[in-house]
Order: structure tokens, then C-alpha cells, then sequence
């Protein structure tokens, strides 16, 4: 209770969701929470917009109302949305071929796969052959030609395997070419999606953000990784230097470039995979957005419903070969699977590493999102997050059954 006490709950809550302020003091008191940020739209209205604790821990320095912090795979769904504005102004067709596009993309095997395959880690492409590293990144004619260049691990379409990395880079190429502006995907999000909805959300941290606006992230302590960790077969793979999954997240260019040690984050370096930093509010206000239909965003009702149609697999079924689970991805987003479940059957989003959580409800009309500066083990559903979107789905049943017996 004392970190609660040194650090209140700020923020607010609509009548009828007191149950997620709960559970947020909660996560503070008792699930081990540092600092973070939960935040709900509901059919376009702010229910729910909380923040609390630490946002450094070598300083204490408090989380702030407007304090941002890296989000890693949760980046992955902000990514995405910027090819469904492009399907909805009519520039991308999910189901056409890649090359159609992007025609040095038909290159070692690759001619044939699809952007609805390539979105869905279908592609064979979650590791680079080619040295990638911050430079390389950073400039995206160069890095165009490498990824243009690598050939899949195995046939496209008959496997899944999670494209840590690397599924960014192909959006923003991809993007690149379609956008009759030929924009990088950090930029077209920030003027498509993040200015017209007036929220602090960044592909490519701007270098006039100050670090007092940034929470640093905390990793995990020893015990509780080899305690905590869920599943520990991730655990496993991810220190297997030989495995998919190392070679898909640590290495080459792997996932520490998003750091700088004098900046906190990496500024002007656009990693569509991993590296958005922002707040619950914009990540919510986003999803909100994409959740029930925004004028300003100009999506429209096709796009929307493709977003929450079930997930297609490979040949070979949802088994991730990074993974080594069963998961279902679709047009960039993760989709609820038994083995990790959110929202419902037609929701759209992506967890990040540590905990963070990004998504749409068509269903509910919800946009949810949850940050933090305490990075957890669990890679299902962080404890914290499971907390606050249960009691968040329990104060909308109780909010459904009140109205239906007025």
C-alpha cells in the first residue's frame, strides 16, 4: 500500500467503470506495478483515462498525465493501422501480390506471396541474412534494397513464424510505395492518424521531446523471470542463440536499438515493429478510432469489418515457429486465440514485450490501451493488464444488464 500512498491514482473514470480504478490501485498495491497508464474509449467518448507511480526508478520521478513511454511489439498494431487507411483510400488491396507494388520485392522466392500473407507472418521473413543495423535503418533506400533481397526460411504461405522485427520494415516499404507521397511509415502515421486525433503517439521519437516526458522501462528481475515467466518455453528459445525466435528479436538488428543511453529512446529512427513510443491515451484514442469509424481518419466500413474478420492460417495451422504456440495474426494485428485471448472474437490489436496492450472491440465500440515502466515475464497477458480489462468487461456486462432493466 505504500507505493499507492507515495503515489496516488490520477486520472479519472465515467460513472460505472470505478472498477478499473480499483483494479489499477490494485496492480500498484499488490501486483508488483511501478508506474503506467491505462486508458478506454467507448463508442468515441473517454471513459476511462488513469496514470500513476513511477515513471523512473533511479530517480522516482512520478508518471505524469502526458508521460510516454516505448511500447515494443504493441508498435505493431499502430503500424498497421496505417495500411488499413491505405486500403480504405483505395491504394492497397490486402489479397493482391506484394511484387504488384513493390516490384524488386520478386526476388528469391518471394514473387508470389501476398500482403495479407506477408501481415500475417506467413512470409518466411521474420530474420535478415544481411547485416541490419542502426545505420542501415535509418536509411530506407538502403534498407529497401536488403529487404528486397532476403529469401524465406521455407516456403510463403505454408508457415507462421513471428516477425519481431522485421514485419515493420516490409510495412513501411510497402507503404512507401503506395503513398502517392511516398511517405515513411513513422511520418504517415503522425500526420494520418496521430495529429488528426490530437495525441502524443510517435514512430520515430522527434528530437524536441524531453526525457522528463519519457518513463524509462525496468526490466524484470532475475527470479522473477525464472519464477514468473509464461510461457517458459519462450524463455528457452529466446536465449537459444540458434533459434527462430533469438534470431528474430536480439539479433541483427535486434529490438536494444530502440534504446539510447543519453536520450533515453532513439530519436529519428523509425522501427515499425518495436520502437512507438507514446501514451495510453493516444494508443486508446487510435483504437477508439478504429473501433466504431472516425471521420477524420477516413476509414472506411469495408476496411473495418476486414480488420475484424478471423484470422486465416497458413497450410500448416497457427503454430508460431518463433513462438512455438499457437497464435493467430491478420492484417498486421494479433486476433484473440484461446492462447491469448482479449476483447472479443472480433477484436484487432498487439501486446508488446513487458506487458502493454493495444486494441479494438468492434463489438464493444472499445479502444483500450495499458503501459507501463515495470516490464512483467508473462508474454499471455501480463497479470496487471488481465487485472484491469477484466474489471473493465465486468463494468460493461453490469452496465448492459442495468440498462436493460430500466
Amino acid at each position: 500500500m505504500l507505493a499507492v500512498a507515495a503515489h496516488p491514482v490520477e486520472g479519472h473514470v465515467n460513472q460505472g467503470f470505478e472498477p478499473v480504478r480499483e483494479a489499477f490501485a490494485e496492480n500498484m498495491a499488490r501486483r508488483g506495478e511501478l508506474g503506467g497508464a491505462c486508458c478506454v474509449f467507448r463508442h468515441g467518448e473517454k471513459v476511462v483515462d488513469l496514470w500513476g507511480g513511477i515513471r523512473d526508478k533511479a530517480t522516482g520521478a512520478p508518471w505524469e498525465r502526458d508521460t510516454m513511454v516505448l511500447i515494443y511489439s504493441a508498435t505493431k498494431g499502430l503500424a498497421a493501422m496505417t495500411l488499413a487507411i491505405a486500403h480504405s483510400r483505395g491504394w492497397l488491396d490486402y489479397d493482391e501480390r506484394v511484387a504488384t507494388y513493390w516490384p524488386e520485392f520478386a526476388q528469391q522466392g518471394k514473387e508470389r506471396i501476398t500482403v495479407r500473407q506477408l501481415l500475417a507472418h506467413q512470409a518466411g521473413l521474420f530474420a535478415f541474412d544481411e547485416p541490419v543495423d542502426r545505420a542501415l535503418v535509418a536509411d530506407l533506400d538502403r534498407l529497401a534494397v536488403v529487404l528486397a533481397r532476403q529469401k524465406p526460411k521455407w516456403e510463403p504461405g505454408t508457415h507462421q513464424a513471428y516477425h519481431a522485427i522485421s514485419l515493420g520494415f516490409y510495412e513501411g516499404e510497402l507503404l512507401r510505395r503506395i503513398d502517392p507521397r511516398h511517405r515513411s511509415l513513422g511520418r504517415f502515421f503522425q500526420e494520418e492518424i496521430a495529429a488528426p486525433l490530437g495525441e502524443d503517439v510517435y514512430i520515430g521519437l522527434p528530437e524536441n521531446i524531453p526525457n522528463s516526458r519519457l518513463a524509462t522501462l525496468t526490466p524484470p528481475g532475475p527470479l522473477e523471470m525464472l519464477v514468473g515467466f509464461r510461457p517458459i518455453r519462450l524463455l528457452v528459445e529466446g536465449i537459444n542463440r540458434r533459434s527462430n525466435l533469438y534470431r528474430a528479436l536480439v539479433v541483427n538488428p535486434g529490438f536494444a536499438i530502440a534504446h539510447d543511453e543519453q536520450r533515453v529512446y532513439a530519436r529519428n529512427l523509425e522501427m515499425p515493429s518495436g520502437g512507438a513510443v507514446g501514451t495510453a491515451r493516444g494508443i486508446a484514442h487510435a483504437y477508439g478510432a478504429f473501433a466504431v469509424g472516425n471521420g477524420a481518419l477516413g476509414l472506411t466500413r469495408e476496411t473495418r469489418d476486414l480488420l475484424a474478420a478471423p484470422a486465416i492460417p497458413p497450410t500448416r495451422g497457427f503454430f508460431d515457429e518463433c513462438l512455438k504456440g499457437a497464435v493467430q495474426f491478420s492484417l498486421g494485428f494479433m486476433k484473440p486465440s484461446p492462447t491469448w485471448w482479449f476483447g472479443n472474437a472480433s477484436s484487432f490489436g498487439s501486446p508488446g514485450s513487458g506487458g502493454s496492450l493495444g486494441f479494438a472491440d468492434p463489438e464493444a465500440g472499445i479502444g483500450y490501451a495499458y503501459v507501463t515502466s515495470q516490464m512483467g515475464a508473462t508474454f499471455t497477458g501480463d497479470p496487471r493488464d488481465v487485472a484491469l480489462r477484466n474489471a473493465l468487461y465486468s463494468a460493461l456486462r453490469a452496465s448492459s444488464l442495468n440498462f436493460s432493466m430500466r
